[in-house]
């Protein structure tokens, strides 16, 4: 079969097709037919070298820690009843980027009726993160509800659930493409954070007193900033990191405004609430109360140009693999 390799750390041009095994199933797990791969953000930092102390992988190894397609066999202790079924699943650490990928039965989900492959694997990771980061905030109607990275496939999500909730939302993007789209799926404002004064556009927005909740998507100085013109008594999520690390808040500071602080610990979910939240939004996606934007599909051979893609901020939405 043919599979993605990383040969080592580095840019995407350590990302080359190669021909492997095919997998066998071993006690408990499944080989899915791989239709689709997701590309996470956190897929081209592993590849840069990234997060040792969270991430064990070691080049050479297959990227990718998802996938939807088809259950083509079933090991011992599995029900053979999943054979055949359409599924999105966790595939660990690695091996999504591949035609066939071993995963663990426990985590199997079935697609349900009315969702594409490619819609599910959108939601896989973002949409469990999006319904946990939403519980978590306790949007109340009426508030005011700002999204950093809110073009992308986690915060476009966010943006729609918040608006659900009744929230006024501000969406921050960087490029006119990503503020469109925020405003599309339920913005009421939406700045561009390449602007130096962003922050006080989001005030003016507000009318004064900032933002009562905070989805951070981005992470460094933006993410800072985001929080330096949070509401007393907000709430903040400082879950990203593409700018190269997680926003540094002061917790004296956040204390003293009265600002609850939560952190990328607070979507590290248990298997049985990752299940829960992936089965609610895939409903969800079903019945059409919520959409994925997946904005660029690659093939399988070009996973390096999806890295690039991502390497380059020029993404909207989810990147998904096509295979």
């Amino acid at each position: 079969m043919r599979v993605v390799q990383a040969t080592r750390f580095g840019g995407p041009e350590v990302l080359v097709t190669s021909e492997a095994p095919d997998p066998v199933a071993g006690p408990g797990q499944v080989v899915v037919d791989v239709s689709v791969a997701p590309v996470l953000f956190v897929d081209t930092q592993i590849r840069r070298g990234w997060g040792g102390e969270w991430f064990t992988v070691k080049p050479p190894y297959v990227p990718g820690v998802g996938v939807a397609g088809q259950v083509l066999s079933v090991g011992e202790g599995v029900d053979p009843g999943w054979a055949g079924r359409q599924v999105v699943t966790d595939t660990g650490e690695r091996g999504g980027y591949a035609e066939r990928a071993v995963a663990p039965a426990e985590g199997l989900i079935q697609v349900p009726d009315g969702l594409g492959l490619p819609e599910a694997a959108a939601l896989l990771h973002d949409g469990r993160t999006a319904l946990g980061l939403a519980e978590g905030a306790r949007i109340r109607p009426g508030e005011w509800v700002l999204i950093t990275a809110a073009g992308g496939g986690l915060g476009s999500l966010l943006v729609q659930l918040a608006h659900a909730a009744g929230a006024r939302v501000i969406g921050a993007a960087r490029g006119q493409r990503k503020l469109d789209l925020a405003r599309e799926l339920g913005a009421e404002a939406a700045v561009d954070y390449s602007e130096p004064d962003w922050p006080e556009q989001v005030r003016e927005a507000t009318g004064g007193p900032g933002p009562d909740v905070v989805f951070d998507g981005v992470g460094g100085q933006i993410g800072l900033a985001a929080f330096e013109i949070t509401a007393r008594g907000g709430r903040v999520s400082a879950h990203g990191a593409p700018s190269g690390g997680f926003a540094e808040i002061d917790p004296r500071e956040a204390e003293r405004r009265g600002v609850t602080v939560r952190g990328i610990q607070h979507v590290q979910f248990s298997p049985a609430d990752g299940k829960r939240l992936i089965e609610r939004v895939l409903s969800e996606a079903a019945a059409g109360r919520i959409r994925p934007v997946i904005g660029q599909t690659f093939p399988l051979e070009r996973a390096a140009d999806a890295h690039a893609a991502i390497d380059a901020r020029g993404v909207i939405g989810k990147t998904l693999l096509l295979i």
